[in-house]
């Protein structure tokens, strides 16, 4: 008897966890014993709660007139706010599978109150229907993350086969560096297991089909560690380039989302409508798309060598309209 007490009095704190509203009346017609009883098993949840507030950040199991029942409140529970803003950012981000993106939401939904669920739903339904990931080679984003985030922490060599971006299948032998995430893509950066030069190489995990660890490991030394709060200040779309200073001109309506873009970027004199911004970045292709993308509210001052090779590609862009 004492042991289906237990029993029962752990269902309806976990039940509480889920986000259920707890009934008394309806609680004591399941579980088929009194109101009083089921009233006794939550005054011990609620006495157990009250001696061990730092287990579930002051949570509490208090009671609700309007619904006629009981809900579990904590401090560790994300807002309403909080659970929305991150969800959008999810949907956003279009990484994921529509099946794993909703495997997400539904769990993360179960950290709010079963009264703020219903609004929630209503505010993400139409773009949770509309939700489009991008194209993906692997079976699973999620569980490829994972193994790869394993490989890095245990230092284990990976063998990997994977689609360049000229959709040639290649397999490669690689120590794994860091994990970054940049426009709706994972990337995985690495070192080919038997380069010495240690020329960083980045990978799109979606596009990695097939993934084996070894049993051999490897060490990287401080040199060769990677600063992923660095390298996303300094690349564009995660094309790899050596470091340079960019100086170049810029009239568009929001410098804002110059420096946004460019977190190393700084305004160093101003020219009528014009404003000149100097950064440091690594030079390469991502670098020139963003300051394409810009179109003639940008000009690039310096180095010579970077907006020669912008010229020349504004040129190629201008002959094939011509054509």
């Amino acid at each position: 008897m004492e042991h289906q007490k237990h029993e029962r009095m752990l269902e309806i704190f976990f039940r509480a966890l889920k986000g259920e509203h707890i009934s008394p009346k309806q609680l004591a017609a399941e579980y088929q014993v009194s109101v009083k009883s089921i009233s006794r098993n939550i005054a011990e949840i609620q006495a157990f709660l009250s001696e061990h507030r730092e287990l579930l950040q002051n949570a509490e199991l208090r009671y609700s007139h309007r619904d006629k029942a009981y809900l579990l409140t904590s401090d560790e529970f994300l807002k309403n706010q909080e659970l929305f803003a991150v969800i959008k950012v999810l949907l956003g981000s279009r990484c994921f599978s529509k099946e794993e993106i909703l495997t997400l939401i539904a769990k993360m939904k179960k950290f709010t109150t079963a009264e703020d669920r219903k609004s929630l739903e209503n505010l993400i339904r139409k773009e949770v229907y509309h939700y489009h990931e991008v194209r993906s080679d692997c079976n699973s984003v999620i569980d490829r993350l994972w193994s790869i985030v394993q490989a890095i922490e245990q230092k284990h060599i990976l063998t990997i086969t994977y689609y360049k971006m000229n959709r040639t299948e290649i397999r490669r032998r690689i120590k794994p560096a860091a994990v970054m995430f940049s426009e709706y893509y994972f990337y995985l950066i690495a070192y080919e297991a038997d380069d010495e030069t240690y020329q960083a190489k980045h990978f799109r995990i979606d596009r990695i089909t097939a993934l084996s660890a070894s049993r051999e490991k490897f060490q990287l030394d401080e040199a060769h560690s990677f600063d992923e709060g660095d390298l996303r200040e300094r690349n564009q779309f995660m094309f790899p380039g050596k470091p340079i200073t960019v100086r170049f001109s810029f009239s568009g309506l929001s410098v804002q989302a110059v420096l946004d873009r460019l977190p190393t970027a700084r305004i160093i004199e101003k020219n009528g409508d014009k404003l000149i911004l100097e950064a440091e970045v690594n030079d390469g292709r991502g670098l020139m798309m963003y300051l394409l993308s810009q179109g003639a509210w940008v000009k690039v001052l310096s180095p010579n060598d970077f907006a020669d090779e912008m010229k020349a590609e504004i040129e190629k862009m201008h002959r094939l309209y011509q054509e």
